[in-house]
């Protein structure tokens, strides 16, 4: 059933977003027609809408994962690069962004190419999906994945790849969205996130995919910070701990493989 005033392109139309998005059939083409959809405007809208906090919440992530030289990183879900390149600054041995949106991935060969260091490990971009990850067992130091486990259609798939792909030693790095558990927060956050953001980020993008109304019901849906934690260790992770930014509305994760 389709809304009167969405056109065939919606990805997620009103009704679509009544019911918990998570549990359609079809999440994975809904989301990859959405991001493909949105992706010339992404970055600026992750600007615009985080308030600048955005890039901070990638750095911070990247420091959580005590990256050394001798790394090697897969961030998974990579979108136009912003946490590839991040971890690239920190100067890893080798740094892959994954993705299963092309344009996604356009963009970000692109941004590298504006402004490579020879001084960082070049990021290589490939096209793959969270649930079936080319990387052979044990061969990974460190795999993150940002604002993009809500996405992926069966999460408890990817944690297990995920852990099949890194070596004893080796992080798991899960930047996600969070509610603030203090009310008055919550409530703001709320109102921006359910009524200011979903209508001034679809005149950035033109969008007509409902990728910002989708944002909003994805994380009301979506899995908080203690079950993040609860699907992390029964994933066979050995230990998890977590921090909260930006009054609890992100929450950053690492799950540990004993070495």
């Amino acid at each position: 059933m389709t809304h009167p005033n969405e056109t065939h392109s919606a990805a997620w139309t009103p009704t679509d977003l009544e019911s918990n998005p998570h549990a359609a059939h079809d999440k994975a083409q809904r989301v990859q027609q959405m991001f493909g959809s949105i992706a010339g405007s992404y970055d600026l809208n992750n600007r615009v809408h985080s308030l600048g906090r955005d890039q901070a919440w990638r750095r911070a992530a990247v420091r959580m994962a005590e990256v050394t030289s001798t790394d090697h990183v897969l961030d998974v879900a990579c979108g136009t690069g912003d946490l590839t390149e991040a971890f690239a600054n920190a100067r890893p041995a080798t740094v892959v962004g994954l993705d299963f949106t092309a344009p996604m991935l356009d963009i970000a060969r692109e941004k590298w190419s504006r402004h490579a260091d020879d001084s960082m490990p070049a990021p290589t971009y490939i096209e793959g999906d969270a649930m079936a990850l080319p990387q052979d067992n044990a061969s990974v130091d460190v795999v993150s994945i940002a604002f993009g486990i809500r996405n992926v259609a069966e999460p408890d798939r990817a944690f297990a790849e995920f852990r099949r792909v890194l070596r004893p030693g080796g992080r798991l790095i899960v930047l996600e969205f969070d509610e603030p558990r203090f009310a008055l927060a919550r409530f703001g956050h709320r109102l921006y996130t359910h009524h200011i953001m979903p209508r001034t980020a679809s005149l950035i993008a033109r969008d007509r995919s409902g990728a910002y109304r989708y944002l909003p019901r994805s994380i009301d849906t979506f899995m908080n910070r203690d079950a993040m934690k609860a699907a992390l260790l029964e994933a066979g992770f050995d230990s998890v701990r977590q921090r909260s930014m930006t009054f609890g509305t992100v929450t950053i994760s690492r799950g540990d493989v004993r070495a």
